[in-house]
């Protein structure tokens, strides 16, 4: 008769960890952490100048200016829904008077500081999610003073969901004598959404005759889509001392004052149509007509335009110009009159 085989062991079983010994999450980053309001990289045009002002360093109460803001539909309009603040930056309330969109938040980003001084970090963050209308833009210009030692840098991350229709066209950039600022604006975008945002620098304080005495600006725009994809990157950098010719030559601002641009994000027109109203809508003007350039963006998601002109009146006349044509075609609604004073 033959054995019957051997049985084999039963296997062994592990017990999980109970719930209690489970590995804790990380804690959130904190705010003011610098990796929450340090930039990443800075440009080496402006590393170059890193030191520790004799006045309050970066890091220190009062340099650090924090913004963050949660916009959402509810109900016919849209609502702003999460608001975090700390000095120097602020907000006014969301209005709601343009006549043709009762439905646009409009919401003026301001500071308590004056202007931006040394070892400034600025970061601000704007949310705007699914079917909102918002239109930001800042209640004066950021005037960016003289410094000693260090830099100031100024980070804006915006991000507009599926379907929404936001407007960021904030006041110039008058960067003072001696100033030195990156300011880094990255947008994300969804498919779906309209994004019109714009960005002007001075030469300096026009009115005193002062006209780059800057030590450095330096301005990085990312276009982007939720999944971090890279549409386009748009590089400024105008160093003043470094170039022969200063940054006045016919390669550079061609002795014009002021630098705007324009940028067009929307799948509710074909790009190559955003191009043409922008082109058209400069042509148009009367003279003194600001030197221009219009292109399509990558991958035919907008466009952009970018002027030269000589003085601030003609180019707030000329990106009014292009903004309500482009609202027109879009929304159907004119650019509305927005008093600051």
């Amino acid at each position: 008769m033959t054995p019957a085989p051997p049985v084999p062991p039963a296997p062994t079983v592990t017990p999980a960890p109970p719930a209690s010994a489970a590995r804790p999450a990380p804690p959130a980053p904190s705010r003011l952490d610098p990796a929450h309001y340090e930039p990443a990289r800075v440009p080496p045009e402006v590393r170059c100048h890193a030191g520790t002002p004799d006045t309050l360093p970066a890091g220190r109460p009062g340099k650090v200016g924090l913004l963050e803001l949660t916009f959402e539909r509810v109900g016919g309009r849209t609502e702003l829904t999460g608001h975090y603040q700390k000095s120097p930056l602020q907000i006014t309330r969301p209005l709601y008077y343009d006549p043709a969109r009762p439905d646009l938040a409009v919401t003026f980003l301001m500071s308590t500081g004056g202007g931006v001084l040394q070892a400034d970090r600025l970061r601000t963050d704007l949310h705007c999610g699914a079917d909102t209308a918002v239109h930001l833009t800042t209640q004066a210009a950021t005037k960016v003073h003289r410094m000693e030692r260090d830099y100031a840098t100024q980070l804006v991350h915006l991000t507009a969901g599926p379907r929404a229709y936001v407007e960021y066209l904030p006041e110039p950039v008058i960067p003072f004598a001696g100033s030195r600022l990156y300011q880094r604006t990255v947008l994300t975008v969804d498919p779906s959404a309209t994004v019109l945002a714009g960005e002007t620098v001075l030469a300096g304080r026009l009115a005193r005759g002062e006209r780059h005495a800057y030590r450095v600006f330096a301005s990085d725009l990312e276009l982007r889509r939720p999944d971090g994809g890279l549409l386009a990157l748009d590089t400024v950098r105008l160093v003043p001392g470094n170039t022969p010719g200063g940054v006045t030559g016919p390669a550079v601002l061609a002795g014009h004052d002021v630098m705007s641009t324009l940028y067009v994000l929307s799948p509710l027109a074909p790009a190559a149509r955003i191009a043409d109203l922008l082109h058209g809508a400069l042509t148009a003007l009367d003279d003194p007509r600001p030197l221009h350039g219009v292109s399509t963006l990558p991958g035919e998601v907008g466009a952009w335009l970018r002027l030269l002109a000589p003085d601030t009146r003609s180019a707030a006349a000329a990106l009014r110009a292009a903004w309500d044509a482009v609202r027109r075609e879009l929304t159907g609604t004119p650019a509305p009159e927005l008093r600051k004073t």
